[in-house]
Parts: C-alpha cells; sequence; structure tokens
C-alpha cells in the first residue's frame, strides 16, 4: 500500500484558525501603537513651531503679543513648515495642520480628528 503524503483538512483548519486568533490579538496592538506614534509625532512637530515662533520673535525684535505667520517661521524649523505636519492630517500641509498662535501662546493642531495639544 502507498502511504499518502500531505496535510489533512482538520489539521489545515487548526493552523488556520490559530493565524486567526493570533491576529486578532495583534491587530489592535497594532493600531495603537499606531495611533501612539502620531501623537507623539504631532506633539513633537507642535514643539518645533513653538520653538520657531520664540527664535523668530528674538530676531526680529517682536514685542510679546507678536503673531507670526506660517511663512515668517519657516526658516526656523527643520525642513521647512512643508515637512512640518501632522501625521493624522489628510491633506498633508501646514496650514491645514497646524494654526500658530500669538507668542505665549501654544500652537494647535486642527487636523480633521487628531487634536494633538503640547504638554
Amino acid at each position: 500500500m502507498r502511504k499518502k503524503l500531505g496535510f489533512t483538512l482538520v489539521e489545515i483548519m487548526i493552523v488556520v484558525a490559530i493565524i486567526g486568533l493570533l491576529a486578532a490579538i495583534a491587530i489592535p496592538s497594532f493600531i495603537k501603537a499606531r495611533t501612539t506614534s502620531q501623537k507623539n509625532a504631532c506633539i513633537n512637530n507642535l514643539r518645533q513651531v513653538d520653538g520657531a515662533k520664540e527664535q523668530w520673535a528674538m530676531g526680529e525684535n517682536q514685542p510679546a503679543t507678536a503673531t507670526p505667520s506660517a511663512t515668517d517661521i519657516n526658516d526656523y524649523i527643520k525642513g521647512g513648515t512643508a515637512k512640518c505636519i501632522c501625521p493624522g492630517d489628510p491633506t498633508t500641509s501646514f496650514a491645514t495642520s497646524y494654526t500658530v498662535m500669538p507668542l505665549g501662546t501654544d500652537p494647535k493642531c486642527i487636523a480633521v480628528g487628531s487634536p494633538h495639544t503640547l504638554q
């Protein structure tokens, strides 16, 4: 008699069930890690914008109540404002990601669904 080689249907079903169980456990963790990393990246961008505002004010001898524009702080941000966007912003532009507030006030993330704040 010849012995048949291969896997039985039950063995394949058990492997598929184990893979499904592992995926059900891992996917929510990956989503949470992605959300957390996007939030941290946005907060770091807010810190850069805040620092750029302060550098602009000192370099231009501005009063403590001045409000810089995005073009004013562009040179003080590494890569410019084009590189400084909220990872949660689908339009990927500085104007739709952040609002530059007056000196002494933290900048704000205005990306839809991603209201990150500088802490």
